[in-house]
Parts: structure tokens; C-alpha cells; sequence
């Protein structure tokens, strides 16, 4: 039972470290090839944990020789155009102001209610305030709607802020300083404890913190326990 356990947790780290490799993608965003490499990584990982007579290493090696591969497909995929096409297929337009293309959905097999489903998904229950939609190579619907029929900017209102600047970061989780967000907003961690020797606050007492580039923080305390 403890080298079942064993085995299970090795081919766990090599999983998560091949999935690491393969890039950081939802699943719902997988292209064709990496669907596929993914199916076949949990296939070939059971086999070593259901039968401890089956050497670790052949389930090893076929791991990390589909993420390689997966991998050397992706740069060859970015590389040239034609081998993305052969791969993961082409976008296409199914909605061109507001008339469907059914010819092409028919091609895709993507029926209507899929279709209307992708549409209600983005606030969108008119067709006729579509002027393109597409159906992107991993299946998931982009759509531009007509003039008439857009969010509201800003810009649209001609309203004036202030500049533009990027949003506050998460530099404390639960105690423990992220270093790299603290560089993202210009802040060191001598600035961090002086703002928050203000608060009252220790870093270890923290369970989330979060700052921008103008030096705001903004703290949440742990819970105390009874």
C-alpha cells in the first residue's frame, strides 16, 4: 500500500510539472493537439498506480515525450502558419450582421442552441445585434456587436479622469510577502512595514494586502482564533 502511495504521488509531481511545461491555459481554451496530450497524460499515469508490477519509469518516459511533443508543436505552430492550420484548424464567421451562417455551422457541428447558449453566456439575446461572431479554433465564440447595441465607454461620454495606471496587486497572502508583486507597484518591503507599522500591523498578521503605484495599501486582518 505505501510504495501504491509512493508511485501515486511521483507520477502527481510529474504530471503537474509536464502540465506546467505545456503552458498556462483554461481547459475550456485547449487546442486540438493539447486536448489530446492531455487525455493521453492521465490515461498513461493510472497504469503505474494500478499495477506495481509496471516499472515506474514506463510511465514516466511516455509523459514527458507527449509534453515534448506538445511542446515542439507549439513553437512549430507559432512559427509557421501552415502547420497551426493542419493542427488546430481555422476561425469561422458564423454571424455576419445578424444573418447565421448555418452552412458553416452545420460544417462545425455547432448547432443553434450551442450557438444562442454562447450568446446569453456574453448578455446578448437578439441576434440582430450581432455584426460578427466566430467560432475560435478551441470551440469558444467571439462576438462584435453593432454600434447601437455596445457598452457605454467612457470615452464614448467623453468623460475626463484621472491617468491611466494599473490596478492594486496582492503583495501579502496569508502571512507571507510576494516579492514579485511588490516590484510590479514599486514597492520594497522596508515601505511595505513602514505603511503598515501605521496600520498597527504585522506582516505575519496579514491575510490579504494590496498595493498600487501611489503607495495605497490596503490590508485585511487574519481571524483571530478563540
Amino acid at each position: 500500500m505505501l510504495i501504491v502511495f509512493i508511485r501515486a504521488v511521483i507520477l502527481y509531481a510529474a504530471l503537474i510539472f509536464g502540465i506546467r511545461l505545456m503552458g498556462k491555459r483554461q481547459i475550456g481554451e485547449l487546442q486540438p493537439s493539447e486536448l489530446v496530450t492531455a487525455v493521453l497524460l492521465s490515461n498513461i499515469a493510472t497504469l503505474p498506480v494500478e499495477d506495481p508490477a509496471i516499472p515506474m519509469i514506463i510511465g514516466i518516459i511516455p509523459i514527458f515525450t507527449l509534453v515534448s511533443l506538445d511542446v515542439i508543436m507549439s513553437y512549430a505552430s507559432m512559427k509557421f502558419r501552415g502547420v497551426r492550420r493542419l493542427v488546430c484548424g481555422s476561425s469561422k464567421i458564423v454571424i455576419t450582421d445578424g444573418n447565421i451562417h448555418q452552412k458553416e455551422l452545420f460544417k462545425l457541428r455547432y448547432s443553434a442552441d450551442d450557438l444562442l447558449e454562447s450568446l446569453r453566456g456574453m448578455g446578448i439575446f437578439d441576434i440582430s445585434e450581432v455584426q460578427l461572431a466566430v467560432v475560435e479554433t478551441n470551440g469558444s465564440l467571439s462576438v462584435y456587436q453593432k454600434f447601437a447595441n455596445r457598452p457605454v465607454t467612457n470615452e464614448d461620454l467623453d468623460l475626463k479622469g484621472e491617468k491611466d495606471k494599473d490596478p492594486p496587486m496582492l503583495v501579502v497572502e496569508n502571512g507571507a510577502v510576494i516579492e514579485s508583486a511588490l516590484k510590479a507597484v514599486s514597492l520594497d518591503r522596508a515601505k511595505l512595514c513602514k505603511a503598515l507599522e501605521k496600520k498597527q500591523l504585522d506582516i505575519k498578521d496579514i491575510y490579504i494586502c494590496t498595493a498600487d503605484t501611489d503607495g495605497i495599501v490596503n490590508v485585511i486582518e487574519k481571524e483571530k482564533t478563540k
